[in-house]
This record gives structure tokens, sequence and C-alpha cells, in this order.
């Protein structure tokens, strides 16, 4: 089939659908570029200049369009005719930014007792663990929802579910921003993760000194032209 004359709306379909590696062929001759741009952009913005960095971040771009069963492209619901365009750079740069954050964060740590919310991330992602480790990450998913849920201010319920939309869902802030109901800008919707985040970070910190997180499982399940190979990060 001739996926190069599909529009962008028809295209994420076909993406979507079982095993179609035709479909994601065109997807990363038509967005690579693209991704490939912002991620350099914003490497370069901290300083890196390594290939292997870029690429791996370009990976992870892709990694968070496919997570939860490329839940993005499923629920992506255009409001102009360049909206992928825009979630897409936003992806991207979320996953470079979230990278170069957590490195920093590295190379700053004292050996104080501290829970990095990047690894709590990395497993409310990790819907496919089982045994001992599922039973970690719901007990960890319960403590997280726990701490949102007693958060007083008014706006709690909507930011509770900002939290878990961009965390659980897969959803960028872009596209939170664009569910009409929640009224709010990119940048406001922003603020709010940032916000949960540190007020996450805290509370857990302050109830468990710190959590051993494991790590989620490399790759995407099933048949997927972005799984990586055993090794990569």
């Amino acid at each position: 089939m001739n996926y190069s004359a599909f529009s962008t709306e028809e295209l994420l379909k076909a993406c979507v659908e079982p095993e179609n590696s035709e479909a994601w062929e065109e997807f990363v001759r038509r967005f690579h570029k693209l991704i490939g741009a912002v991620v350099l952009r914003i490497a370069r913005r901290w300083g890196e200049t390594n290939p292997s960095v870029i690429d791996d971040l370009i990976q992870d771009t892709y990694l968070k369009v496919c997570a939860e069963n490329c839940r993005l492209l499923r629920d992506f619901k255009a409001q102009h005719h360049n909206a992928f365009f825009g979630m897409l750079k936003v992806t991207a740069a979320n996953a470079a930014h979230d990278y170069f954050r957590r490195r920093d964060a590295d190379r700053r740590g004292s050996g104080k007792s501290e829970l990095e919310l990047s690894e709590v991330e990395a497993f409310v992602g990790d819907s496919h663990a089982s045994g001992a480790a599922q039973i970690e990450r719901e007990i960890l998913l319960r403590q997280i929802d726990h701490v949102l849920f007693a958060a007083s201010s008014p706006s709690a319920a909507r930011d509770r579910e900002i939290f878990w939309l961009y965390y659980r869902q897969g959803f960028t802030a872009d596209a939170i921003a664009g569910i009409a109901t929640f009224k709010l800008t990119v940048k406001g919707v922003e603020s709010i993760l940032h916000r949960l985040k540190r007020m996450v970070r805290q509370s857990l910190v302050e109830a468990t000194g710190a959590v051993k997180v494991p790590s989620p499982a490399e790759g995407i399940p099933g048949q997927n032209p972005f799984t990586r190979g055993e090794g990569q990060s």
C-alpha cells in the first residue's frame, strides 16, 4: 500500500494496526528528520554533541510514541492541520530534557538518601511487570496516588488527572493542553506537572527514606521497528 499518500491522521491509524511495518517505515521517513532536529537542538543547549547520545534520545522519542500500545497515536485528535507535528516536537523535547535533567541530577548527587522521580516515572510506565516487581509497582502506584489524592488545593482533582494522563497514559503536555475542559496552556500543564513531581518526590522520601524501584523491561513488546536490542538503555 502507498502510505506516502496518506494524510497524517490516516497514517497514525495505520501505524496502530498490528504488525504494520510498512506504515511504520513511512512514519519514520516522514517524521525522523523532525525528531532528530528537535533532539539535536535540545542536546546542544545542554552542551551535548555525542552522536550516540543523540541516537539514544531519538530512540527514546520513538519509545514514548509506542508506549502503552501506541496510546499517543490512538488517542490523538487533531486540533489543526499541523497539530501532530507540534505534539511530536514536544514529545521529542521532553525525552531529551528529561534525560539531561536526570544526568545532571546524578552528577550533583551527594550520597543522600533520595528518591529520584525519574525512577518513579520509569516504574509507573512498566505495565508489563510481573511477580514481585508487579507487587512493588502496585504498592508504589498506590503511594503516589495517595499523595496526589491528599493534596488540598482547589484544583487537586484536576491536577491528579493530569498527572496520570502524563505518566500512565503517555499524553504529552501539548496533548493535555488540547483537552478543552482543563482550560490550560502547555506552559500551565508543565507547571502543574513540575509542582506535582516535587510534591510526590518529597512525600515519598519523607515516608520511606529511599524507595528501591526496579528498572522497566527494555524495548516494546511485540513486533515493532523501534524495539531496542540488548544492552541499550
